[in-house]
């Protein structure tokens, strides 16, 4: 059977720098970031006290005051991207609602519902622990919730792989669609991790940044003086679906998924492997199953953490898997200005790509001040630059070796 052709009819998002698809790229190509002192709780004792917080957003504008208290945070903001992307798609999900299944990563899932209920239990013992903890704190039910609210009943499932949770998710949407067992998906990622048991983990782990009195310039992918990457939070949710479907529906076509590749380090649980060996073969494998060549693609939305490692490793990936045509990429990493989403990071940057081809716009990589001699390539430092894109990448690694990478089209017909 010939493999369907997978497209993108929708797409929205809820971050640090927007609470919309619209608000995040006008956002992202002015250079904006998100990133302040965190508020949700007492950060004095923490050596990290920044993060990207998603602003203005109250889920009892949204929902039920009682579904608010019952829900958890990472799903009520799948709910808002999803809710967008569904109307932006102008998918009609109760008319074959058997046929559009939903994936959506999380890598960490309900966190604050886990801290909070230890703090019951400890306290006033197993009685008075809340019925909804699991279904609230597991990772799988930004899929279960999304699924229930909007009626979509085809396939359901949830890719926890770390900081690749979303473009795992992503990439098993789009084979859903090739072999013809749906002909939408709702796809992508969330995550909300700024809670005290993460961000106390992450500092233990001297995995992020500590530059707490400058945080809009504290997360500074690519660049000689970065010193960790800073915890974001927030949803990204694309509509994939298949041309004939998107086509006879006359589905305004945003562009096209083409290839996904994965792959694992075996290497070290946080640490990837040496010259990002693991990435070059998930970059490989991805071009590979879209039929191109290196030099066919145009620009790379990194992963680009911000930590010495990942950066390294991800520039000598490119370098080893473009050749000399890496230094003729344009490169970015938004998490310069939203922070790391985690489990949710490649949605967003998925969303970000895609309209990076629609509007022949590169985001910059902000804080860009010092080059680092590893890092050597093109990462379009601190203003977006107008750049015609037919074929993107985008990269997504994760603790424990996980490697994801997708690649996406300018849609010809």
């Amino acid at each position: 059977m010939t493999a369907k052709r997978v497209v993108i009819t929708g797409y929205g998002t809820i971050n640090p720098i927007g609470n919309s698809a619209e608000e995040f790229w006008a956002a992202a190509t002015s250079g904006q970031s998100g990133i302040s002192r965190i508020t949700q709780f007492d950060v004095t004792d923490f050596s990290t006290q920044i993060g990207g917080s998603v602003k203005n957003f109250d889920p009892e504008n949204f929902f039920d005051k009682k579904e608010a208290r019952r829900t958890s945070r990472f799903i009520l903001l799948a709910l808002m991207a999803a809710n967008e992307a569904v109307a932006h798609s102008g998918l009609d999900i109760a008319a074959e609602a058997d046929e559009i299944g939903v994936e959506i990563g999380s890598g960490i899932g309900g966190i604050e519902v886990l801290e909070e209920a230890t703090r019951t239990l400890m306290q006033k013992g197993p009685s008075r622990v809340s019925p909804f903890t699991v279904p609230m704190m597991i990772s799988d039910m930004a899929s279960g919730q999304v699924a229930i609210k909007l009626g979509a009943k085809g396939p359901n499932s949830c890719s926890v792989t770390a900081c690749a949770s979303s473009a795992n998710s992503m990439g098993n949407a789009y084979r859903t669609i090739q072999r013809g067992e749906a002909v939408a998906m709702i796809t992508g990622g969330a995550e909300a991790t700024i809670t005290p048991l993460c961000l106390a983990s992450f500092c233990a782990a001297r995995s992020l940044s500590s530059r707490n009195d400058d945080p809009t310039r504290a997360s500074r992918p690519f660049e000689g003086g970065r010193d960790g990457f800073v915890m974001g939070e927030g949803a990204g949710i694309l509509i994939f679906e298949d041309l004939d479907h998107a086509k006879a529906r006359g589905a305004t076509i945003y562009g096209e998924i083409v290839g996904f590749g994965s792959s694992g380090d075996a290497y070290h649980i946080t640490a990837p492997a040496p010259e990002g060996e693991g990435a070059q073969r998930a970059i490989k494998m991805a071009l590979k199953s879209a039929g191109l060549a290196p030099e066919d693609v145009d620009y790379v939305n990194a992963h680009g953490t911000s930590t010495e490692l990942n950066d390294k490793n991800e520039t000598q990936a490119l370098k080893a898997v473009f050749g000399d045509h890496a230094y003729k990429l344009k490169v970015t990493s938004i998490k310069s200005m939203t922070g790391h989403l985690l489990g949710a990071a490649g949605a967003l940057e998925a969303v970000c790509t895609i309209q990076t081809i629609l509007n022949s716009m590169i985001t910059p990589t902000i804080n860009y001040d010092v080059p680092d001699p590893n890092c050597d390539l093109d990462y379009t430092p601190n203003v977006a630059v107008s750049h015609n894109v037919d074929v993107a990448i985008s990269n997504s690694f994760g603790f424990g070796g996980h490697n994801a990478v997708l690649v996406l089209q300018k849609y010809r017909g």
